[in-house]
């Protein structure tokens, strides 16, 4: 009896096959429900809570990235499970600006629940498969996971190579929109500041860019294609010898980057050079930002209850004063 090889699938078939497959995954395994793995989370909750737990300290930018989610939506959700209490942000200890993020007592109880569901759901399932079968469905959807996850990268847009961007002194065209726009969708997503915070933003900067250039004042800005991505700027009395440290915001795209360092250096060495006192305003809950500060000798001042970003926030006043002055004044007492 002859032995008549049967003709492989199309590979047309083979994708109507494998899209038919994924879309029965999903459902059975309860993607398409409002919550997921018996717990009362969306199914990217769950999955955040997974990844923060199977990697403790993760930042925000690379928890996006596993989930596949864009930045604004990744930090809301990261919003969303630090109000409810499941995780908590601590500050880098490569870049005080950005957080690392680690699960609470009730995120590491939740992670225990979600954990045992999945385990039995998959197990139940096992259990109707021979041992060879089960082998051979580990191995296919290995290499199918790790095929579109290939591809996935792929597609996704690639960060500003550091050596792309620039610290430019001074304005630039669209620099004020830009800065504005940093402040107003970071501050909305971190501490629901709205219309009226962007506003306060846009209007004072134009003000202070008009000024320029001028000998007390100066606009760092970070800038890739013409875009502005980070910023810090000086606003200094002669007079008094007294400086104000303003509009200082950095892209989520650049945590880690160690931009907000090297701006915050640039401008210290600028008042350093005319200056005897800094001082910045900003409110309570800023832990990353607030290392940063103090890593530069900022001290906390003063601090109470305000609207004067139109939301009640308590409002911190920090201060830094010249190494020389400090010395004088150490003397003096």
């Amino acid at each position: 009896m002859d032995i008549i090889d049967t003709p492989l699938q199309s590979r047309d078939s083979t994708i109507l096959e494998l899209r038919e497959f994924s879309r029965k995954l999903v459902r059975e395994l309860g993607f398409m429900r409002s919550t997921l793995a018996d717990s009362d989370l969306a199914p990217s909750a769950v999955h955040a809570i997974l990844e923060i737990g199977a990697t403790p300290g993760i930042q925000a930018r690379d928890l996006a990235h596993l989930l596949r989610l864009d930045k604004s939506n990744a930090s809301r959700q990261v919003a969303k499970l630090e109000t409810a209490g499941f995780i908590e942000r601590t500050a880098s200890s490569d870049d005080a600006r950005s957080s690392e993020l680690y699960l609470t007592k009730a995120g590491q109880q939740l992670r225990k629940k979600i954990d045992k569901f999945a385990t039995d759901q998959v197990s139940s399932a096992l259990r109707k498969l021979a041992p060879s079968d089960q082998q051979s469905l580990v191995r296919a959807l290995s290499l199918y996971a790790s095929a579109l996850e290939q591809d996935n990268d792929a597609k996704e847009p690639q960060q500003a190579p550091v050596s792309n961007l620039q610290i430019i002194e001074g304005y630039q065209p669209g620099c004020i929109g830009d800065i504005a726009s940093l402040h107003a969708r970071y501050y909305s997503e971190h501490s629901g500041f709205g219309a009226y915070f962007e506003k306060l933003v846009a209007t004072g900067l134009a003000d202070f860019a008009g000024l320029l250039p001028h000998p007390n004042r100066q606009l760092w800005l970070v800038s890739d294609n013409g875009r502005t991505l980070a910023s810090i700027a000086i606003d200094g009395n002669a007079e008094t010898r007294v400086a104000h440290l303003r509009w200082f915001i950095v892209d989520d795209s650049l945590r880690g980057l160690g931009i907000g360092r090297q701006l915050m250096t640039r401008a210290m060495t600028f008042v350093d050079e005319r200056f005897d006192e800094t001082y910045l305003w900003t409110f309570k809950g800023l832990d990353a930002a607030r290392h940063l500060y103090e890593a530069f000798g900022f001290q906390l001042a003063e601090e109470a209850e305000g609207t004067q970003w139109g939301e009640a926030v308590v409002e911190q006043r920090f201060v830094r004063r010249k190494a020389s002055v400090q010395r004088s004044r150490a003397k003096a007492d």
